[in-house]
């Protein structure tokens, strides 16, 4: 007889395992540039013949008694809408994924998903103050919020209603239903003081119980004066601002401002409201006349729809803490004449 060789162990497709596992890693490298639909048939495959190739074959009749190893990939998609517009504030469509470039704390990181937001699903909670100098204008101009829930959501789309003065109550929650928000709308009733900051840390939190798809955006939309007189003695503007970074929801403040020149007027509550909008990416908009909330949400309705989708994955092994998030137009004759907004930051280890 001859000598006898040694064959490694193979499994029904004629490849030994550590080539199988090879080929896998060899087809994974591209798999961030497919398209939605692909991506997710093609993940489904890999995770499949992954489990194939570590299991072994089950039509041999011998199976080694040690245990297979496990095979961990831990990754996380960051998701950054952008909003890009001209000097006169128009939107800007045509652009493509090589004019964007995405830093996350100064370091480049690759863009795996691009794509123009229109059709990407929305999670919206609509917190209004119900305080007597907000509510007072805003029950006349009711019908401005009702039209934009109408004309925002859609199939894939959600809408959550809070009312808050000094405790904030959730009206309606999250629905696609646009008659039941107008019912909630509705059966607003005045409250005395304002406890904003506790409104919007709550707010937050409902949006990061929201669906949990990959590319869904977050959005609070807040219809207030900008007062605060009444949040908890723990909460504060970095504690309602950390939760809003932690849910990745962007904020858009509606600021009803009765007398421009008013004497009480929080000019300082103002302000916060400004520097959370465009630290989540989110934008403000200033109702001084009862038709300016009307104008307020159509211009907020087409913001939300065009914007463009930038993700990229999250290096790994860094701290829990802040990251810093940068996005710029690769070509240097844009940035002079284009704007762009975005979200700052993103926490880890939020859901």
């Amino acid at each position: 007889m001859g000598a006898r060789r040694t064959i490694p162990r193979r499994d029904c497709t004629g490849l030994s395992r550590q080539a199988k596992l090879t080929e896998l890693e060899d087809i994974s490298s591209n798999a961030a540039e497919r398209p939605l639909n692909q991506r997710i048939i093609f993940c489904a495959t890999l995770v499949a013949n992954l489990s194939f190739a570590i299991a072994g074959n089950p039509c041999s009749a011998q199976q080694e008694s040690t245990p297979a190893p496990v095979y961990r990939v831990d990754t996380r998609l960051v998701n950054v809408p952008v909003n890009v517009t001209d000097a006169h504030g128009v939107a800007v469509p045509d652009l493509q994924k090589s004019d964007f470039a995405v830093k996350e704390d100064g370091k480049p990181e690759k863009v795996a998903i691009f794509e123009r937001q229109s059709a990407s699903p929305l999670s919206i909670v609509m917190a209004v103050d119900t305080s007597g100098s907000v509510l007072t204008q805003f029950r006349t101009e009711k019908d401005a919020a009702k039209r934009f829930a109408r004309d925002i959501l859609r199939e894939q789309d959600e809408m959550d209603l809070i009312s808050f003065s000094e405790d904030s109550e959730e009206l309606v929650p999250f629905t696609n239903d646009p008659k039941r928000i107008e019912q909630g709308l509705s059966g607003l009733k005045r409250g005395d003081d304002t406890a904003l900051y506790n409104a919007i840390y709550v707010a937050a939190g409902r949006l990061g119980e929201a669906r949990p798809d990959a590319e869904r955006r977050r959005i609070l939309v807040l219809v207030t004066d900008g007062g605060d007189n009444s949040s908890k003695r723990e909460m504060s503007y970095s504690k309602a601002i950390e939760q809003a970074q932690r849910s990745g929801c962007a904020i858009y403040p509606i600021i009803i401002v009765p007398i421009l020149a008013d004497a009480g007027r929080n000019v300082g509550g103002e302000h916060a409201l400004i520097q959370m909008a465009q630290d989540t990416g989110g934008k403000y908009f200033y109702v001084t006349e009862r038709e300016d909330l009307k104008t307020a949400f159509a211009h907020l309705s087409d913001d939300l729809r065009t914007q463009y989708l930038l993700g990229y994955y999250a290096p790994r092994g860094k701290s829990s803490g802040l990251r810093h998030i940068e996005v710029t137009l690769t070509d240097s004759t844009l940035q002079d004449k284009l704007s762009l907004r975005s979200r700052v930051g993103y926490y880890p280890d939020a859901r």
